[in-house]
């Protein structure tokens, strides 16, 4: 069953934006929970694939039409996975430049020296009728001694170096980091899928 329209689940311009250039060419039209006026649904998942879930399953049901959804976060091996499924809301109020301080002195601070790090992002289908389908897609890298600041980026990439390059995600070009990133690599499998249909 081709898909000619879709609903992503969320408020985020950025997003919105990059997930419409990326399904365009496919003939999707994608509208998003602010063109509906659809709330943010509350995520009180544990897993990125809960969150992701919870999110598409309850707009598919609300409006009867197929939706996408997105949860992500940076895991760090240091703080035992941390901040994981609660990377937004770890940041104070929201401010990732608070957030990115935060964690840099609770890694200084572990016992664990390792800067290993990986964002992890799964992307859900949902229809109306319960049915579902989850893409995953993960990046390894490690944490930065401090923050790279560059012209692209958002949250926790100034301070996230992928394995392979020497600059943070916040310093590539944003084609540069689509290519490698995690929710790239789960939007390029979700994108193999509709194509396939």
């Amino acid at each position: 069953m081709k898909l000619s329209k879709i609903l992503f689940a969320s408020h985020n311009a950025g997003k919105i934006s990059e997930i419409k250039n990326m399904l365009a060419p496919l003939g999707i039209e994608v509208v998003s929970s602010a063109d509906v006026t659809f709330p943010d649904v509350e995520e009180t998942g544990t897993t990125f694939a809960e969150n992701s879930l919870l999110k598409s399953q309850t707009i598919a049901k609300a409006l009867g039409i197929p939706c996408i959804a997105d949860d992500s976060g940076l895991c760090v091996d240091a703080l035992n996975g941390a901040p994981g499924v609660y990377s937004a809301r770890y940041a104070p109020n929201r401010d990732f430049d608070k957030g990115i301080d935060k964690l840099l002195a609770e890694m200084n601070e572990s016992s664990d020296k390792s800067r290993k790090a990986h964002f992890s992002c799964v992307v859900s289908l949902a229809y109306p009728d319960g049915r579902y389908k989850l893409f995953e897609g993960r990046v390894d890298g490690k944490i930065a001694f401090e923050k790279m600041y560059g012209d692209g980026g958002f949250g926790y990439d100034p301070v996230f170096i992928p394995d392979g390059y020497d600059c943070s995600f916040a310093q590539m070009s944003k084609e540069e980091k689509n290519k490698i990133s995690h929710r790239g690599r789960a939007m390029q499998k979700f994108k193999e899928y509709l194509i396939s249909l």
